[in-house]
Order: C-alpha cells, then sequence, then structure tokens
C-alpha cells in the first residue's frame, strides 16, 4: 500500500525525500538552522522545488553555509555568486545572505546560539498542529510574525512572516503534516547536524 504524503508533495525524488526525511523534523544546529533561513529566503517568489534543485549548488557556492565565511564576503564574491548557474542568481537575495550571516553572528555573540533564540519563539519545542487538509495550514501566525519583527530588528532581510512560517515548518517548530501524512505516525529525530544528512 502506497504511503498517504502530505499533498504539497510533487513525484520528483528530492521532494518526495525532503518531506519523508527533513520537513517538520526538529533542527537544533545552528549551521542547519542558518542554512535554512538562507534556503527559504532565495525561495521567495519561488517553489521549493526550485531550491532543492539547487541545494548543493548552494552549499558549494556559499562555503557550506558557514556564517563566519559568508560575512566576509566582498563585492568579488557577489560578483562571483552572480555568476554561479547552481544558485538563483539575484543580487537582492545574495546580498541579504551576506547580510545576514553578520546579523547572524551577532545574535550568536549576544544571545549563545541561533539554536536557543529561534526555538523561543515557540516555547523550546515543537507545536504540532491537527490540520485535515493544506486549506488549514496558515500562510504566517503569531509567532512567525513576532519572529520576523525581531530578525528584521537585528538586522536580517528577506525574513518576512511568511518566509519565517516556512522557515518553521522546515526546521520542525511547527509540525503542519496532515492528519492523514504518514509522517504523523512518528515524527523521526532530531537533526543535529548537516554532516547526519
Amino acid at each position: 500500500m502506497a504511503r498517504v504524503r502530505c499533498a504539497w508533495v510533487g513525484p520528483d525524488p528530492l521532494y518526495v525525500a525532503y518531506h519523508d526525511q527533513e520537513w517538520g523534523v526538529p533542527v537544533r544546529d545552528d549551521r542547519v538552522l542558518f542554512e535554512f533561513l538562507i534556503l527559504e529566503a532565495a525561495q521567495a517568489g519561488l517553489s521549493w522545488i526550485t531550491i532543492l534543485k539547487r541545494r548543493e549548488g548552494y552549499r558549494r557556492a556559499f562555503h557550506g553555509f558557514d556564517p563566519q565565511r559568508i560575512a566576509r564576503y566582498k563585492e568579488k564574491d557577489v560578483n562571483r555568486l552572480l555568476a554561479d548557474p547552481g544558485i538563483i542568481r539575484n543580487r537582492a537575495k545574495i546580498e541579504a545572505a551576506i547580510k545576514n550571516a553578520r546579523a547572524c553572528l551577532d545574535l550568536i555573540a549576544e544571545t549563545g546560539s541561533l539554536d536557543r533564540f529561534l526555538w523561543q519563539f515557540v516555547g523550546g519545542k515543537p507545536k504540532v498542529n491537527r490540520w485535515r487538509t493544506l486549506k488549514e495550514i496558515p500562510a504566517e501566525t503569531p509567532e512567525s510574525k513576532a519572529m520576523s519583527k525581531e530578525l528584521k530588528r537585528r538586522g536580517f532581510g528577506f525574513v518576512g512572516s511568511t518566509i519565517c512560517y516556512a522557515f518553521m515548518q522546515a526546521v520542525g517548530m511547527v509540525d503542519d503534516h496532515i492528519l492523514s501524512c504518514f509522517k504523523r505516525q512518528g515524527r523521526g529525530r532530531s537533526r543535529r547536524s548537516s554532516r547526519d544528512r
């Protein structure tokens, strides 16, 4: 019998693997959290499968999403990225990634970790919703609005409340798998490190 999945999952094996292994699984690793902040910003106006197909390109082009490396990028790096077909070549999104790396380092210096800061918006543990259909799932919530407001205040870009909610779904701060999805039978383990994936 075929597994029942959330209806947004397309037939592409990348999409299926992402849904089955990552989406909604709690992430506590700062590097992976930063990766998803960059990828969700890159997705703005595009489909998620477009980003998934370029994910390895992003990892290569952005030095494994190391915020310390990215924070030191100069105009020559922006030009290098604008010429890289493995990523979304949008100047505003590229410049936001660099800006966000710098803001991320400032945030970590102040609060101790990206993990601790971001997870405070859901009280430190996943919020498990009980949606029956995709139509019930909101595009934003009070928590994503609060996250967006605070990230913007701290100098982050491309972190609107809708992007923040997609981020929260991706990193398991909220579990929005619909009730009929096989993933509701077991949440899986936390993703502690990008090397574990």
